[in-house]
Formats: C-alpha cells, structure tokens, sequence
C-alpha cells in the first residue's frame, strides 16, 4: 500500500512539521510506503494533470493542507482522502461549520456578518449583533487557526472597529461564554471516537490555545463530550479531527471542529500516540 501526505508548501513551526513527520513514521511502522509532498501544484482537471498523477501512484492520500480545490480534484479522479475534501472546507470556514452543525449540538449564538465588497462601503451589521449578543462579544475571521484571526470586542465601540477593520473578510460575531473564559476541552477524534481528551488553559488570555500560551492538561472524556464528538464527526463525515469545547453553564459547547488539528500538544498532554490510532484507522479503512 502506497500514501502521500501532501503538506502546505510553507512550513515553519516545529507543530507543523512535527505532524506529517510522525504520521509518515507510524503508516511505515504499518507497512505502508510513503512520500511526504509539498502541495505546490496549480490545481486543473485536465486527465494529465497531476491529480491524475499522484492518484496513478498512491493508493490514498493524507491531506493536511487547507487548500480546497486540489483535494475536489484529486477525488475526481477517484482517490481516497482522509480527511475528505468536503470535511476539510467546512471545518476551514467558521460559518460553514457553525451551519453544518447548527441543530444537531448544542454552540454559542452567532451572528454572521455582511460580506462586504467595497473598500470605502460602510461596515453593517456588528451593531444588531451586539444588542443580541451583548458585551464582550467575540470577533472571529472565518479563515484562522491557532487561535490567531480570533478577537474581544469589550463595547459597541470596539465592535464597530473590528468590524470595520474586518469588513472585506468573511467574520462572525459569537456570544462570549464566561464561565469557559481561558480554558476549554479539546477532544482528538479518530473515526468518529474521542481518542484523547485534554483540557487547555490560559492565564492571561481568553483564547486558551496551546500556540496561543496555554497549557494542556490530560482530561478523561465524559460521556457527554464523546456524544457530542460523535455527533460532529458524523455530521461532518470526519476521519479525524480536534473538536473544541467551551464550558457553558449547565452544558458543553462546541466552539470549533478543526480537519488537521495538530496533535503533539495533547499527545505530550495525555501520553496517547494519536498518530498511530489515525494511522490504523486509514490502513483499516483502505483495507475494507
């Protein structure tokens, strides 16, 4: 069996790096052969082009990038992606995932702000949502990860800077959840399971995220919490995935799902060697 893990091109964290590395380690402790490949590509559907190429080489490939077209053409010349194209675009825009999973778990309330096309137009829609929200509210770009993209608007003021600031880019506007201010649960999934569990903290931040300065500690998942996993994975038709949840006050939140979520915070957290349960749950799957 032969799989490429195709990474972005711009690597510069040892998070980012350390993820296709590990995975490569453990789909060759499997007896998978594997090639790890900067996705340089400009993406087309001609029948020679590179889609046609790799699916011709590899029987399934380890996407761990955020571009959303190569992965549509790589499946349409019929190759196996874990995570698949539709789950790694929904879980990259914020609004597509709080729409995906709006009714089937329980989420913040959110407002989605006007896209806006004009530089010298005037920024609509962050006043109403503040009334409904009330203060602070959380700004959020659409586009993000690691906690960057993610900002506090204290008053109306603040709001009504953000989102001018924001207003050419798709954001949303979130309820603020105090009683989960600097410290959530994540939860890793493989296959639909919670396979490790870590609560992360921060002292002097209300985003809690790892790359962000918090700390994670190793939490065992509640049955609440594995349902609630359960619920996005399915959803989402998710092979792997980190799902974010905010302590609400008589109930868990999902906050975020993220399609590549890095796991060597939680695995120094829990101990759990998450790449090699995602690894076994691709060879078992290609192996069906």
């Amino acid at each position: 069996m032969k799989a490429v893990i195709l990474v972005n091109p711009y690597l510069n964290t040892e998070a980012e790096r350390y993820q296709p590395r590990r995975i490569a380690e453990e789909l060759s402790a499997l007896g998978v052969s594997v090639c790890v490949v900067p996705n340089r590509w400009t993406a087309h559907t001609e029948r020679d082009g590179v889609a046609e190429a790799l699916s011709g080489a590899y029987d399934f490939c380890v996407y761990l990038d955020k571009d959303k077209y190569i992965p549509r053409v790589l499946e349409r010349q019929g190759m196996r992606l874990f995570d698949r194209a539709s789950a790694v675009e929904i879980c990259d825009d914020k609004i597509l995932t709080h729409i995906a999973l709006a009714g089937a778990v329980p989420m913040p309330r959110t407002y989605f702000s006007p896209l806006c096309y004009k530089a010298d137009a005037r920024a609509d829609g962050a006043e109403e949502a503040g009334r409904a929200l009330g203060y602070p509210v959380v700004v959020k770009e659409c586009l993000g990860s690691l906690g960057q993209q993610v900002y506090l608007a204290e008053d109306e003021g603040g709001l009504a800077a953000l989102s001018e600031r924001l207003k050419l880019l798709p954001h949303l506007y979130q309820e603020f959840i105090a009683e989960s201010a600097g410290r959530d649960l994540r939860a890793v999934c493989v296959g639909g399971e919670v396979v490790a569990c870590m609560e992360r903290r921060s002292e002097g931040d209300f985003r809690s995220n790892l790359a962000a300065g918090g700390r994670g500690i190793a939490r065992e998942a509640t049955d609440e919490v594995r349902a609630l996993c359960r619920t996005v994975c399915e959803r989402l038709s998710l092979d792997y995935c980190g799902v974010d949840l905010l302590f609400g006050k008589d109930r868990l939140l999902v906050c975020e799902v993220n399609s590549n979520a890095f796991f060597g915070g939680i695995e120094s957290a829990t101990g759990v060697n998450v790449a090699r349960a995602y690894c076994e749950h691709m060879v078992r799957v290609m192996r069906q």
